[in-house]
C-alpha cells in the first residue's frame, strides 16, 4: 500500500541555499510551518553523500509520519534509505522499469513540462506514475536549464490535462509567497529558494501556506 501523499506544499531540498543550518534543520522547521512533502535533491553530491543526506532528513521527520519523503532521480538511494518514493525526469531512467523496481508500494513522481511530455506521462500504465511535476511556473536560478517559464495559464491547463488523465499534479519554478495564489489548477506547489534560502524556514512556509490558501502570512 502506497504512503499517504499531501502534495499542498512540496519541499526540494538544495545543500548550498540551505548553508551552515544544514538540509535536515531547514527541513524540519519547514515542516513546523506547514509543508506536507519533501524531496531531497542534490546534483553535486555522490551516491553515498545522498544516502547519508536522505537519511539525516528521514529523521528530522521522524516525528510527522504524514509527511512523504522523495529523492530526486536517484532511485537505490530512495530504496535503500527507506523513502516514499522517487521523483524521476523524462531523461532520467524509464517510468515503467523505475515502478518495477520501486515495486508497488513506493510514490513516484514524474516531471512533465510540456505537452509531448505530459502525453508520455498520460500514456504511462495506470498506477505507473503518482503525480506529475509541471514547470518551470516561472524562470529560475535554482534550476537554470529548466528553460523560461510557462506562465500560471499554460501549468493550469497542463494541470487540467493530467487530471483528465487521472493525474495529480504539482507546480514548480519560481514560485514564492507573493506568487503563490497566481498558481492555480494544480493539487500543490513545490519551492526550493522560497524556503531553503529564506532567513526563516518555518516562516517562509508559513506565508507560502498562507498565499495558498488565501489568509495573511
Amino acid at each position: 500500500m502506497r504512503p499517504a501523499f499531501d502534495p499542498t506544499l512540496y519541499l526540494v531540498t538544495d545543500t548550498g541555499l540551505a548553508g551552515a543550518r544544514g538540509v535536515p534543520d531547514v527541513v524540519r522547521a519547514a515542516v513546523a510551518g506547514g509543508v506536507t512533502a519533501v524531496q531531497v535533491r542534490d546534483k553535486t553530491a555522490s551516491r553515498r553523500e545522498l544516502y547519508a543526506l536522505t537519511l539525516a532528513v528521514r529523521e528530522a521527520l521522524s516525528g510527522t509520519p504524514g509527511v512523504a519523503l522523495f529523492v530526486d532521480d536517484a532511485v537505490d538511494v530512495a530504496l535503500l534509505a527507506g523513502a516514499d518514493g522517487v521523483h524521476i525526469g523524462q531523461d532520467d531512467l524509464p517510468p515503467v522499469e523505475v515502478r518495477a523496481l520501486i515495486g508497488p508500494d513506493k510514490l513516484l513522481g514524474f516531471s512533465a513540462g510540456d505537452d509531448d511530455e505530459m502525453a508520455v506521462a498520460l500514456a504511462l500504465p495506470p498506477g505507473t506514475v503518482d503525480v506529475v511535476g509541471i514547470g518551470p511556473v516561472w524562470a529560475t536560478p535554482t534550476k537554470p536549464d529548466a528553460g523560461s517559464g510557462l506562465g500560471p495559464e499554460r501549468v493550469a491547463e497542463l494541470a487540467a490535462t493530467a487530471r483528465a488523465g487521472g493525474l495529480r499534479s504539482v507546480a514548480i519554478g519560481g514560485i514564492d509567497a507573493a506568487r503563490a495564489p497566481e498558481v492555480t489548477g494544480v493539487d500543490g506547489i513545490c519551492v526550493v529558494s522560497a524556503i531553503c534560502a529564506a532567513p526563516d524556514p518555518e516562516a517562509a512556509a508559513r506565508a507560502l501556506r498562507a498565499g495558498l490558501d488565501g489568509a495573511p502570512a
